[in-house]
């Protein structure tokens, strides 16, 4: 059974960062592509970015030039490092294999407010 855990989230005040990680376990990661997705409140969930096996990496345009994505397939992680957070970033934010998720984790809960 693979779980997923994403930790890192919390409060921060607009233009503050956070560095969001999601642990895996039950499956090595090193062979899938990754993504990072959001759910603000009242709204779908939708992608935020995405890093491929081989280290290519995309993502909204929202977030473009303020958001990084990594990944340590040893440690089995994949990081997201949030900057210039906006209030529009408040969301619950998920990681989970693309194309076909497995069973989708709790998330870390992201809100940016003065």
């Amino acid at each position: 059974q693979v779980q997923l855990v994403e930790s890192g989230g919390g409060l921060v005040q607009p233009g503050g960062s956070l560095r969001l990680s999601c642990q895996v376990s039950g499956s090595l990661v090193s062979m899938y592509t990754m993504n990072w997705y959001r759910q603000p409140p009242g709204k779908q969930r939708e992608l935020v970015a995405q890093i491929t096996s081989g280290g290519t990496t995309r993502y909204a345009d929202s977030v473009k030039g303020r958001f990084t994505i990594s990944r340590d397939n040893a440690k089995k992680t994949i990081d997201l490092q949030m900057n210039s957070l906006k209030p529009g970033d408040t969301a619950i934010y998920y990681c989970n294999k693309w194309p076909t998720p497995w069973a989708w984790g709790q998330g870390t809960q992201v809100t940016v407010s003065s």
